[in-house]
């Protein structure tokens, strides 16, 4: 659905703000657009929609030029930026009616309209003023909106800022509710949210794809892997038995503590399977091994690790 080669952007005789992207996203996939501020997210979201044009480099979207057919491919796109665009003083169904009429949509309009207005469950705010609407409530607006005309891609930029928990969850299962029958770019902050909601994760550092990765795969592009090991024996040989396993990056104790057992963090190489190997040097050591399991990194442990690696090979 949308195809990226070789975009540059450039402000002036700057450093490029987004350097050389390529990606392809296709149809039905919702994927996390992640990095930190700066990084070009917002600058290549932009430019998908339409909003700033590339220095080189081409996007297409459903087959369209985004620069030599603009409209044709704004068709397919619904946006909603981190500010809703909202005017206040309309009330919902008036809000509705005139974005309907704005992207010159060809459907029934009452039918679309009601059938958005279910969707984003609204119905008893339709005839309200939207500035007599809470936040969580104009955010679901704002998504009405980019639902509107039914486009094939929806972009959501930074959509649950601001919301309280349960307005967070609420977005989150409607986001996910629509990348049943959309492609879906989010972008976000909030990391436990791309989890949540993202089949692929694209992180993006200094204008430059650092990472693309299904989300179950992410922690893989670190290179390491992490277990939790329980084993019974003296605390500090254990650990050192542990840390002398080929493939073992680095062995740390763990808070969590039964009175003849510890538990160790142990990190490994991916492309090392280290588990029959520490198996057999607790056993030769009469160390019991009671007990052994997956510990996964927080999606926030492998985004800093993805950047810190960026920024070492960016400076070697």
């Amino acid at each position: 659905m949308i195809e990226i080669s070789n975009l540059v952007k450039r402000y002036g005789k700057g450093k490029a703000a987004v350097d050389d992207i390529s990606l392809n996203i296709g149809k039905g996939e919702i994927v996390g657009f992640l990095g930190p501020n700066g990084a070009g997210k917002s600058t290549t979201m932009n430019i998908i929609t339409g909003y700033l044009s590339a220095t080189s480099g081409t996007v297409k979207v459903a087959g369209y030029d985004v620069l030599e057919n603009p409209m044709e491919a704004k068709k397919h796109i619904g946006f909603l930026p981190e500010q809703p665009p909202l005017y206040l003083d309309m009330t919902v169904k008036e809000y509705l009616g005139f974005v309907f009429d704005l992207k010159k949509c060809t459907l029934n309009k009452k039918a679309h309209i009601n059938e958005i207005v279910d969707i984003l469950n609204i119905g008893d705010y339709f005839k309200r003023p939207i500035n007599q609407l809470s936040k969580g409530y104009r955010q679901r607006v704002g998504l009405a909106q980019a639902l509107i005309s039914s486009p094939d891609i929806l972009i959501f930029d930074e959509p649950t800022v601001g919301l309280d928990p349960k307005q967070i969850i609420e977005i989150r299962e409607l986001i996910s509710s629509l990348g049943k029958n959309h492609t879906v770019i989010l972008s976000t902050h909030i990391l436990p949210e791309v989890n949540a909601v993202c089949d692929r994760v694209v992180i993006i550092d200094k204008g430059r794809i650092v990472a693309d990765e299904k989300t179950s795969e992410l922690e893989a592009v670190t290179g390491m892997r992490k277990m939790r090991v329980k084993a019974c024996g003296p605390r500090n040989e254990v650990l050192r038995t542990l840390q002398n396993v080929n493939g073992v990056v680095s062995v740390s104790i763990l808070p969590e503590r039964d009175a003849d057992s510890t538990s160790f963090l142990v990190e490994a190489q991916t492309n090392v399977d280290v588990r029959a190997s520490i198996f057999h040097a607790l056993a030769q050591n009469d160390y019991p091994m009671i007990g052994l399991e997956g510990f996964y990194s927080s999606l926030e442990d492998v985004f800093i690790a993805i950047l810190d690696k960026n920024k070492k090979e960016g400076n070697a």
